[in-house]
């Protein structure tokens, strides 16, 4: 997606999905559209199959409203362009917060299902990410990597609030309690960030599979292997420390 139309920046997206040592179905999704400029990694969760069913669910409720709308988007006036760009994305989280939601409502079997959500939208020269739960987008840049999102989990929050340690989370019982997911409810709070672009960036997205057993020093490394490669990657060193959980990589590239 070029909003402005004068960048010669694009963006190339690479991804892959396990199941993990441990589990018996795959709970994670993933989209990717290069073209129109939206990646996603979601995490889901409810037993009877429900995780899975509302991570894809809620992947194709973003997709399906942000392809109406960009067009709109693009069709707009430069003023007041940002914050249309924010509204069709946190509004498109919340479709598909609200639709999950209701497909839980009306089927007893998926009581409580939900899901994480990591997306990402290309807007000329930056992105823009949404995040609910525990998945993450990471940025690669010279060689270094960052973590662009915030872990919604009661570690997290203990952390922030200096009840615990990093290393306190790490061993903590309560490590895996998220604190806000897509259609646990019919509403639910999404933070959306600005982040700009270079030549030669490389953005990971990725569930908690592979993040959890991932430091912060082995992304720039691994990420730079490149495409596919990378990918393949990061799914065999969580596999490698345990497999405990599925395992979502989304690599997208700026050249």
């Amino acid at each position: 997606m070029d909003l402005s139309a004068g960048t010669a920046l694009e963006l190339h997206s690479y991804a892959g999905s396990d199941i993990g040592r441990r589990r018996k179905t795959n709970e994670d999704a993933y989209f990717c559209d290069d073209e129109l400029g939206l990646w996603i990694v979601a995490d889901g969760m409810g037993g009877h199959a429900a995780g899975e069913v509302a991570s894809h669910e809620a992947c194709e409720a973003i997709w399906g409203m942000v392809k109406r709308g960009v067009p709109l988007l693009e069709a707009s006036p430069p003023e007041g362009r940002e914050q249309r760009a924010v509204r069709l994305l946190e509004g498109a989280v919340q479709s598909a917060t609200y639709m999950v939601y209701a497909m839980a409502e009306l089927d007893s079997g998926k009581a409580g299902m939900g899901t994480t959500i990591s997306a990402m939208l290309r807007s000329d020269s930056r992105v823009l990410t949404a995040q609910v739960g525990d998945s993450r987008i990471y940025r690669v840049r010279d060689g270094r990597a960052e973590q662009l999102t915030e872990d919604h989990t009661l570690v997290a929050w203990q952390i922030k609030q200096g009840l615990i340690t990093e290393q306190d989370a790490r061993t903590s019982k309560q490590r895996n309690v998220i604190t806000r997911a897509v259609g646990n409810r019919d509403y639910v709070q999404v933070d959306i960030t600005w982040v700009d672009i270079e030549i030669g960036d490389v953005f990971l997205l990725c569930s908690d599979g592979l993040h959890g057993y991932l430091e912060l020093d082995e992304v720039a490394g691994i990420a730079a292997t490149g495409g596919d490669l990378a990918v393949h990657r990061f799914l065999e060193l969580a596999n490698s420390r345990g497999g405990r959980d599925n395992i979502t990589a989304v690599v997208v590239e700026a050249w």
